[in-house]
């Protein structure tokens, strides 16, 4: 036997599994990346340069929470407050796949600032309960909801998935 193959022969075999985990982790995090945001469509869906020198943009929609759409109560308040903490700044994008309109679903860090938390805690949205269960999220929404933050200004805020739903039923 000559000695590469004794090499990886003396391998033990949960030495082979940590090595494969660690590659498909360094894999699933190569679609993360940084980027300046040049657009701001809503409360929670940003435009960001894929790479600082790139011209490449990306769709990105905020993972676990849902902002008021841009024609609800609050819709443009929430527009003007992600705006306040992204536009024209560089970001950290933690890629969680598409959603089913192409969009990057993702977690958005800024100058150490978790953005899809500071939407949620200064009441510009919802937790998204059914694709989140972040207890952070819960709390900042718990928190913004007992001091009448943002949207909870309103005595019955209408969460966007009820909006969008009523909203195609008058068409």
């Amino acid at each position: 036997m000559n000695a590469v193959m004794k090499r990886y022969s003396s391998w033990h075999p949960l030495t082979a599994v940590t090595l494969v985990i660690l590659l498909w982790a360094s894999a699933a995090t190569a679609k993360d990346f940084e980027g300046r945001v040049v657009g701001v469509h809503d409360g929670d869906t940003l435009t960001v340069l894929h790479g600082l020198n790139s011209k490449k943009s990306v769709k990105v929609r905020l993972a676990g929470i849902d902002a008021p759409e841009m024609g609800q109560a609050f819709g443009a308040n929430a527009k003007r407050a992600l705006s306040d903490l992204v536009f024209g700044k560089t970001v950290q994008v933690i890629d969680h796949g598409r959603d089913d309109y192409g969009r990057t679903i993702a977690d958005v860090t800024v100058e150490r600032v978790w953005v899809n938390l500071a939407m949620v805690g200064q009441g510009m949205a919802w937790r998204y309960a059914q694709y989140s269960k972040d207890p952070k999220l819960n709390a900042a929404e718990t928190h913004a909801r007992a001091e009448k933050l943002g949207l909870w200004q309103d005595k019955h805020p209408e969460p966007p998935w009820d909006w969008r739903h009523h909203k195609d039923r008058r068409k």
